[in-house]
């Protein structure tokens, strides 16, 4: 004990040398072009037309010359990045207190290219409880026009429309506050303020399943239970291994009040560990650690001040008085219980016989590197498994999964070489590639992993460091056969089963380890939330795939698809359901060259989709898939979903012409 407690006292002195770095992620320098351009302080501010695609407006691109009157913050993010989740409470107070002088606009610049997805975004969105508009700056053409270098950065606006403030790095509330404040004092004193309010029509994500965004799962062999962290219904759902409802903790509401389960609240409750009749919880937001009595009914909060961490806690102390930051998985091994600390990228550990935590392995910078427990460097730590001698972690953003010694502290990689190093290679040791790997669960000599962003299950052996994919073919899906996930985050395994928190899709699914067959775990029981509204995704019919002839292209340029949906003249399509279509270059089983998933809030029967030709570079078809509402004339109570597919053969040609293509339904009928 003694060396360990020296260990943590050293550990903290590297620490205080790290602190300043924590806050902030690392990202790509602008171009040459871009610094030359860039803008200046005391300037007019670029305009955002190079975004892509907008949220929480309906779609409408929003423009800086249409916000004059108003301050306007630019947060500059990407939703891998813990840094980044730590500013949306702040970027919230800011939008309550200035409710009618301050607009927020969320740059999504992401960092993986699954993060460059607009679908994903719009889960992102949903999954954060995200209120102001967003946009997609998938090309950086945003970030190098604003000279951006680190996740989260901010840029702020005054109401002539200037560039005033430049920051990065999280923590700065009370100079974004002082700043806003004294923009919002002197063009009041001027006329210049406009003070009206504005409201957003907001991202919604339909789904069946009682469940919102689960993280993390945990299968209880013993006593045939599963435990389910609900993170965006701040709660605990406990099942049975077949998903019938034992309980719930939790009202469903934000907050980190104890006491009995019917009136517990959590903030994105993660990682799960139990210890006998104690279920342990990292709860996210609340940097917290709950403790769950599963005899008595009752939550206490046994590690965290409700407060965030940005600077480093005392070598080893009360867990009490110890200040958190973002505890996001926790792993039990012979009665303690170890952390993964994501926003200060180390491991921590827990001892709950004595009350007292502290860092265990990781210096607290943010990147990758091996060594003894002082030396060694995490980034972003979100999943845990142990054996009971090695502690492996996924290692989030260096998509990485890394062996940890126990009780030494020493780290050692198996999969992943830098911050930038990402993809979906199968390989051996640092051949092998992930993308944003959330989960890793230990059994029978093998790891799994969720390889979380190419929406796979992949295995790794811990001694040869072979990567295979198991399970998944990258697209993101719902269907057991063929298998298919989305943002797959949370992984445990009773027996032969493995359960994985398939995040994106509300839902449980269960892998047979030895058939490798899928099912969904059907939830019996289980309810949303009293005051939450769920929203029911209508089952589609499986769909007539149109196939038109062959059409030639070039290898470049833009190509325009219109569509046109033909109606029974007894039927109109839903105008409060929106229309979701999803644009895909197929290549024979492999992963698309390219995918577009956008919808139509106000949907209507003729629209136009441009299709940049250079992305479908290699697709022999190209696959266009539209799913909708209808509703019966003079019934409007009585609807129904419809979809239509086309699917059309590529040929490349240089020197061709890309003439605009008309995709038309056949006529839909009521069912």
């Amino acid at each position: 004990m003694a060396t360990l407690v020296a260990r943590q006292a050293a550990l903290a002195l590297v620490m205080l040398a790290v602190a300043g770095l924590m806050a902030v992620v690392p990202g790509p320098r602008p171009t040459q072009a871009a610094q030359q351009g860039r803008a200046r302080l005391g300037s007019p501010a670029p305009e955002l037309g190079a975004a892509t695609g907008w949220l929480n407006t309906g779609g409408k691109a929003l423009r800086l010359r249409d916000l004059r009157g108003k301050v306007v913050l630019l947060d500059f993010w990407t939703y891998c990045c813990i840094n980044c989740m730590h500013i949306l409470p702040d970027l919230e107070k800011l939008e309550e207190k200035y409710a009618n002088e301050l607009v927020v606009i969320g740059v999504h610049t992401g960092k993986f290219s699954a993060e460059k997805d607009l679908k994903n975004i719009r889960e992102a969105v949903a999954r954060y409880h995200i209120k102001h508009p967003v946009c997609n700056d998938p090309r950086r053409a945003l970030w190098n026009a604003y000279n951006c270098e680190y996740w989260p950065s901010f840029r702020l606006i005054d109401p002539d429309g200037n560039l005033v403030l430049a920051l990065h790095q999280e923590g700065k509330l009370e100079v974004l506050d002082d700043a806003i404040a004294r923009l919002v004092q002197m063009h009041r004193a001027r006329g210049t303020l406009n003070g009206r309010p504005m409201r957003w029509p907001l991202e919604k994500i339909e789904r069946t399943s009682p469940l919102y965004y689960p993280g993390k799962v945990l299968a209880d062999a013993a006593g045939q239970r599963l435990f389910i962290a609900d993170s965006s219904h701040q709660r605990i759902v406990i099942t049975t291994l077949e998903g019938k409802l034992i309980d719930v903790v939790g009202t469903g509401q934000v907050g980190k009040r104890d006491g009995r389960f019917d009136e517990a609240t959590f903030d994105d409750p993660q990682g799960l560990a139990l210890i006998g009749d104690h279920l342990y919880v990292a709860d996210r937001r609340n940097c917290l650690i709950r403790r769950i009595d599963l005899k008595d009914k009752t939550v206490l909060t046994v590690a965290g001040t409700g407060q965030q961490a940005y600077l480093p806690a005392a070598p080893r102390g009360p867990a009490l008085r110890t200040i958190l930051n973002s505890p996001w998985d926790l792993c039990a091994v012979d009665g303690q219980i170890y952390v993964a600390m994501a926003g200060n990228h180390q491991i921590w550990l827990y001892e709950p016989q004595t009350g007292m935590i502290a860092p265990f392995s990781g210096a607290g910078d943010e990147n990758i590197r091996d060594g003894g427990p002082t030396q060694a460097l995490f980034s972003q730590p979100s999943g845990l498994t142990s054996d009971g001698t090695t502690l492996w972690v996924a290692d989030a953003e260096i998509s990485a999964v890394r062996a940890v010694s126990l009780p030494s502290g020493n780290v050692k990689t198996l999969v992943g070489t830098g911050l930038f190093d990402f993809g979906d290679v199968d390989g051996q040791g640092r051949r092998a590639r992930l993308q944003h790997a959330l989960a890793v669960q230990f059994h029978d000599g093998v790891l799994y992993v969720a390889d979380t962003y190419n929406n796979k299950i992949k295995t790794l052996n811990p001694r040869t460091m072979e990567c295979r994919t198991f399970l998944g073919d990258r697209k993101a899906g719902s269907t057991d056969d063929p298998p298919r996930f989305d943002d797959p985050g949370g992984l445990s395994i009773a027996g032969d089963q493995l359960y994985v928190a398939d995040t994106n899709n509300h839902a449980i699914r269960v892998v047979d380890l030895k058939s490798k067959k899928v099912r969904t775990l059907e939830l019996v029981g289980v309810e949303p939330p009293a005051s939450v509204e769920t929203v029911r995704r209508p089952t589609f019919p499986n769909p007539s795939v149109v196939r038109l002839p062959a059409v030639t292209v070039p290898a470049e340029g833009e190509w325009e698809l219109q569509v046109k949906l033909r109606l029974n003249p007894q039927i109109k399509l839903s105008p409060t359901a929106p229309l979701e279509y999803m644009v895909e270059g197929d290549q024979s089983g492999a992963p698309p060259t390219w995918e577009l998933i956008d919808m139509l809030e106000q949907p209507r029967q003729e629209f136009t989709v441009k299709v940049p030709l250079d992305k479908l570079s290699g697709a022999t078809t190209l696959r266009v898939s539209v799913k909708m509402l209808c509703c019966t004339l003079g019934n409007e109570a009585l609807c129904f979903p419809k979809a239509c597919v086309w699917e059309v053969p590529l040929k490349f040609e240089a020197g061709s012409t890309a003439r605009p293509l008309t995709l038309e339904s056949e006529t839909l009928q009521r069912p």
